[in-house]
């Protein structure tokens, strides 16, 4: 027995982007019409997210307010903005640290890798393959020095796992698992309540 056709799909008769040979480029991402919001490029190839959890959209701000509240003047912080890795890698994290002088204005849709001083990567069902294992090793061949990777525990609380960069290696050092407190001197002093993450401060 098969599946009837969903009517609003049927009706918007969308097109997918056939990607040219050899697969997609950085460059590629910025020009493609119609991509839907925070489309990744791996591996040459368009990867689209699932809608976000919760889970997700409230441990994004907490970590935001967090990092806002303790960066240095010369570092600053963006939601779901790519990093240009190389030609075929344009990943998206959830939140970078970069350099400010790397800021070059409100058409800017990436960041260099060297400019990336922290990747932070909130799991999602759909996404733990990529954000456990494809995304931090492409970030680390590329030098991003500290990365953090959250997920969710039985309660719904995030836990942040810390890596940091082991340059002979080209891979990521585990450094850290923080539970209810996060509380870190490096790349600059962070403390975030993790328990917090539903109360808005409230």
């Amino acid at each position: 027995m098969s599946a009837a056709p969903e009517p609003r799909l049927e009706k918007q008769r969308y097109r997918w982007p056939v990607p040219p040979e050899g697969g997609w480029t950085a460059d590629d991402l910025d020009r493609i019409p119609g991509l839907p919001p925070h489309t990744e490029l791996i591996d040459g190839s368009l990867v689209f997210m699932s809608p976000q959890r919760k889970f997700h959209t409230r441990t994004m701000w907490l970590l935001e307010q967090a990092l806002l509240a303790h960066l240095p003047h010369d570092l600053d912080v963006d939601r779901e903005m790519t990093i240009r890795l190389d030609k075929r890698n344009r990943p998206e994290p959830d939140m970078v640290v970069y350099r400010a002088e790397a800021d070059t204005g409100a058409d800017q849709t990436w960041y260099a890798p060297e400019d990336v001083v922290l990747a932070v990567e909130v799991v999602s069902p759909d996404s733990q393959d990529r954000d456990r294992d494809v995304k931090p090793r492409k970030y680390a061949a590329a030098g991003v020095v500290h990365f953090w990777r959250v997920e969710a525990d039985a309660d719904g609380l995030p836990i942040v796992y810390v890596y940091e960069l082991d340059p002979a290696r080209q891979a990521y050092t585990p450094t850290g698992i923080y539970h209810n407190k996060l509380s870190l001197d490096v790349p600059f002093r962070v403390e975030a309540d993790l328990t917090q993450i539903y109360s808005r401060g409230r």
